[in-house]
Formats: structure tokens, C-alpha cells, sequence
């Protein structure tokens, strides 16, 4: 196994590094990488061992913003056409309630009844970020794991915290798949996604069971859960895994990333125990209002539905993209989330071209274990998809690739 230091030498760790204060400190924000074997190690390490940092701050936002605005999105995880009608008019319902301080016990009790667990089991958060961010602060890990590639919060704010982190990088050749002797017996805090943002893989609960040991935290980031039919593989509302902490959004589904809304599901004294970190209030009104609406029979039946036509329309991406094998495309499977990580040549110069074609995607190489030749490609309606793959056909056209396809009318 071979370890190498990740300076993160964005703009964040930058800040990050400041606040730490002295040398002694700043060497706390070391990361050391983990693999399987020490060839392993090498061939996952991506570039940074020749000194490439990941950007743990950048996230798919970044795309859209400012001159981005304009473009067709496919760079942020946010379901299309959310929030729906019925639910706008829940929040503004809710506003009526603004001069009183939130009560969070009607939603607190609405998704302890979705997911079968008493009420102690339960915590409502400003978001997932904020939960990670909670983890960090309070639970007193001494050896802190993160499962590579994944969502970069949770390391960043393990970093913030202070903590030394560990990665366990997952490697394209296996499928991204977990394999859990990967991670050190020794870990007593491990975070894992699952489906896993960006690769899309849906880990089986019993190989993400199997993490779980004695005075270890598991978390485990189900954020995209409720986009995966049935939502087969879910860990939320289980109590047999010790120190299982599970993490929930309602962002991806709904459409309320601006709203901040999700909740962790643990053991009632780590739910304590976390709660403590929150500040009074921490939950606004008009999101605990979405909370308890988005557990109702009516929402669970809307979701169910909108996972099933994720998964068609991913396949016809999926499909699509496939058409391009020739050109370099390959495309990370089974895809299991709403969203589809691409790996191919050219890729930054690909997303730049695709860009002045309209249309915004996720570079890749932010995230712990992937490099500049990867890019995440949200799943969008199959009218979006078609015209995304013809601008695809130009761009790598534009770049040298696609020898032009000319057919994607018969897609239509």
C-alpha cells in the first residue's frame, strides 16, 4: 500500500489551511490513499502523485452559474421540472407560519413513520451538507475513511474538522465496486455513497453491511436513494447494523436545493449527540413544511414513479452513448442513479465544446479517484437526451473524435 500527501490546492483548502493556524495543525489536512495492492494504489492514484490536487469544493452548481445559466443542465443531480405544483403550493402555505420560530416534531414524526423508526432515531438537517459537516464536528473519529470516488463534502468537511482522512479508491477496471477488506480494520469512521455520486454504482446493503464492526461509525450517503426503484439496497430504516448512520436528502428528487432539507437517520444517542452541534432553529419552516409533505402517501407514490422514468431515460442515455464506443466514449456500468459517469479522451476539451453547443456537464476530475478524462452527465427526459447526443456527435467532431453520426433523428 503506498500513501502520498494531497495538498487540495484550491482556493478552499487555501482557506481551510489559514484557519488551521500552525505547521503542526496544517499537517492534520494531510490525506493519505488507499488501494487494494500497491499496484493498485498506483494505477488509482490518477495524477497525484504527480502532484494533482482534487478541487473538494467544486460541485456541479459551478457549471450553471453566471454565463452558464443559459445552458441546458445536465452538470447538477436535480430532477428536471421539480418542485411540482402540488408541493410549491405546500411551501407557500407554510409561509402564513413565518413569525413564529419552526417546530420540527410534525416532520420529525412524518419521516420516522416513512422509514418504520421511533421518532429518537431521526434528525432533521439544513441538507445533507450540513449532517456532514455535524459528523465531522461531534464524533470523535480517530481514523476517518472516505470511499473514493464519492460525493467530496464529506472529506471536506472531515479536512475542516481537522481530521487526518483516508482513502479507499475504487477502481474503474472493477466497476467501481466496493470491496470491503479494502477498507482498514482499524477505521472507526467510513463514508460511503450509495448509489455513489458520480459513478452512478448501486453497492449491495450486505457488502456495505459488512463495513459495520464495534466502535465504528458507518455513514452512509443516500442521497439518490429515492431515484432507485424500490429503492432495492437501502440501508435507511434498518437498526441490526451497529453504528450505522444513514443520510437523506430531499434536494435530488424534489428540486429543493435551495430550500436545504434532508435528515440522518442513526442510533437515538447519536442522534443526540449530533443535535448538540446544531444551533436553536436550525430547520426553516417552510422546509420542515417539504419534509412532511414529501412522506406522505401521494409524494412516496410520485417518487416511485419518477425513479422508474429515471431509469428508462437513463438507459436510452446509456444507449445513446454507447453509439460513440468508436470515438473513445465508455460509459461506467450498471448505472443504478440519475446521472451516468463517462470516461473519454478529450474530455475537458469535449465539455468546453459541448458548452458552446448549450449544453452544461460535470467535469470529473474533482473527485478523489477520477481524472481530467471522465465527465458526470445528469439524466435528463429522452427529447433532452436526443438533442445532448447530437451536440455530443458535434463536439467530438469539433475535437477530432465522431466521424458524425448523422442519425440521432431516428432517436426521436
Amino acid at each position: 500500500m503506498r500513501t502520498d500527501n494531497d495538498s487540495n490546492g484550491d482556493r478552499d483548502g487555501r482557506d481551510r489551511r489559514d484557519r488551521t493556524g500552525s505547521k503542526d495543525d496544517r499537517a492534520e489536512h494531510r490525506t493519505a490513499e488507499r488501494a487494494r495492492t500497491p499496484g493498485r494504489a498506483h494505477d488509482q492514484a490518477h495524477g497525484q502523485a504527480h502532484g494533482q490536487a482534487h478541487d473538494l469544493r467544486h460541485h456541479g452548481d459551478a457549471e450553471v452559474r453566471d454565463d452558464g445559466s443559459a445552458l441546458v443542465d445536465l452538470a447538477v443531480n436535480v430532477r428536471a421540472g421539480t418542485p411540482p405544483d402540488w408541493l410549491r403550493g405546500h411551501i407557500a402555505d407554510s409561509l402564513g407560519g413565518l413569525a413564529a420560530y419552526p417546530d420540527g416534531r410534525a416532520a420529525r414524526a412524518a419521516v420516522a413513520a416513512r422509514h418504520g423508526l421511533p421518532v429518537e432515531r431521526v434528525l432533521l438537517t439544513a441538507g445533507a451538507a450540513e449532517a456532514f459537516v455535524l459528523l465531522a464536528r461531534s464524533l470523535k473519529a480517530r481514523h476517518p475513511v472516505v470511499v473514493h470516488p464519492q460525493f467530496t463534502e464529506p472529506e471536506a468537511a472531515l479536512r475542516d474538522a481537522g481530521h487526518t482522512v483516508d482513502r479507499v479508491l475504487l477502481r474503474p477496471q472493477d466497476g467501481f465496486r466496493l470491496d470491503p477488506s479494502a477498507v482498514p480494520e482499524d477505521a472507526d469512521l467510513v463514508v460511503i455513497g450509495n448509489p455513489t455520486n458520480p459513478t452512478s454504482v448501486l453497492h449491495p446493503a450486505r457488502l456495505i453491511a459488512e463495513l459495520a464492526r464495534p466502535g465504528r461509525t458507518l455513514v452512509v450517503d443516500e442521497a439518490f436513494m429515492d431515484a432507485v426503484p424500490d429503492e432495492r439496497e437501502a440501508l435507511a430504516g434498518r437498526t441490526d447494523v451497529p453504528g450505522l448512520v444513514v443520510l437523506r436528502s430531499l434536494t435530488k428528487t424534489w428540486g429543493l436545493a435551495g430550500l436545504r432539507i434532508g435528515y440522518v437517520l442513526a442510533a437515538p444517542e447519536t442522534v443526540v449527540e449530533l443535535e448538540r452541534g446544531q444551533p436553536l432553529w436550525p430547520v426553516s419552516t417552510p422546509a420542515l413544511a417539504a419534509a412532511e409533505a414529501c412522506m406522505t402517501p401521494r409524494a412516496l407514490a410520485e417518487q416511485a414513479q419518477a425513479a422508474r422514468r429515471v431509469a428508462t431515460d437513463r438507459a436510452h442515455l446509456v444507449a445513446g452513448l454507447k453509439e460513440f464506443a468508436s470515438d473513445g466514449v465508455r460509459v461506467a456500468e450498471p448505472a443504478e442513479g440519475p446521472f451516468v459517469l463517462v470516461g473519454l479522451p478529450g474530455a475537458a476539451a469535449v465539455r468546453a465544446r459541448l458548452r458552446g453547443l448549450g449544453f452544461a456537464v460535470r467535469r470529473g476530475d474533482t473527485f478523489p479517484g477520477l481524472d481530467e478524462t471522465w465527465l458526470r452527465l445528469a439524466v435528463r427526459d429522452r427529447t433532452t437526451v436526443n438533442r445532448f447526443l447530437q451536440a455530443l456527435d458535434q463536439a467530438l467532431s469539433l475535437t477530432g473524435g465522431s466521424t458524425g453520426r448523422g442519425a440521432w433523428g431516428a432517436w426521436d
